[in-house]
């Protein structure tokens, strides 16, 4: 029998979200690598630590147009409901496997996430800028400079914690990933996460 299936992601969609994900891991390496001593032989992954420093911020301005398209996308299915409260505070079942709520395309732990990286991206853009020392820094006192580092060194921890429970959760719901890979779902996996946005997709009542 052959699988029934809903398209969740467009291919410039999924193109654009890979774009994020190459740039943030990208960046994540090589700003551990700035941040802690003991990661400095990470800088290898622009090739030297000198192409590095400059390559960073340019592949961090990147990452964040990438995720502007993003935000003017899907900021609209991101706004928090009461059905995602439920879901949050029911976090214990979901864990178990029991979906919780009438989840409409994300549930509440996506959309937290989502505005999770918004707050970080925009930390990330503001202190980057103002400690890009080959363009902006000498236009600010050092004091800012310094608070503009640990801003940037406080969202940029922030969010690969965020990330790393985002992966966890797309590997460990089964079907996710091939979403993200292929741009489609089952109708059974629709129906049991997302059940609201399931209807929507087909038009059934129930």
């Amino acid at each position: 029998m052959k699988e029934q299936l809903i398209q969740r992601y467009s291919a410039p969609e999924r193109i654009n979200h890979w774009v994020v994900a190459v740039c943030f891991v990208l960046l994540a390496i090589s700003g551990l690598a700035f941040f802690y001593p003991a990661f400095f032989w990470l800088t290898g992954v622009f090739g030297t630590p000198q192409l590095a420093r400059i390559v960073h911020p340019f592949v961090g301005v990147v990452m964040f147009l990438a995720f502007a398209r993003q935000f003017f996308r899907y900021w609209h299915h991101n706004l928090i409901t009461p059905e995602d409260v439920k879901w949050m505070k029911s976090v214990k079942e979901v864990m178990k496997g029991n979906e919780v709520g009438d989840i409409g395309k994300y549930n509440g732990g996506q959309k937290g996430m989502f505005w999770l990286m918004c707050a970080c991206m925009a930390v990330l853009l503001v202190s980057g800028l103002i400690a890009w020392r080959q363009y902006f820094a000498g236009y600010f006192p050092i004091p800012v400079v310094r608070l503009a580092l640990l801003a940037h060194a406080s969202a940029a921890v922030a969010l690969i914690a965020g990330i790393i429970v985002h992966v966890y959760a797309a590997l460990w719901v089964k079907g996710t990933i091939r979403a993200m890979v292929e741009g489609v779902v089952t109708h059974a996996w629709a129906k049991k996460h997302h059940p609201r946005w399931y209807r929507e997709m087909t038009g059934k009542k129930s």
